[in-house]
């Protein structure tokens, strides 16, 4: 059960880094229609995105290292 709690930490920690270059704009997309539309949402939300993703990833990279320190005991 650890290994999965330390599993769900993870993959909240690779959303958190997800948020955050979607809000820098590094994530592109093929479909040009597609890349516009989120060029636009990213201008409109890009601050509390940028916020939200380094709380997140902050957050979970201390649970993470916690979680590791706590399983190697």
């Amino acid at each position: 059960m650890a290994f999965l709690s330390l599993l769900i930490e993870i993959l909240l920690l690779a959303l958190g880094v997800y948020i955050y270059l979607f809000a820098r704009g590094f994530v592109k997309t093929k479909d040009p229609e597609r890349q516009k539309r989120a060029e636009h949402f990213r201008k409109e939300n890009g601050l509390w995105m940028r916020i939200l993703g380094l709380g997140l990833a902050a957050v979970m990279l201390l649970n993470v290292i916690l979680h590791i320190a706590e399983l190697l005991n």
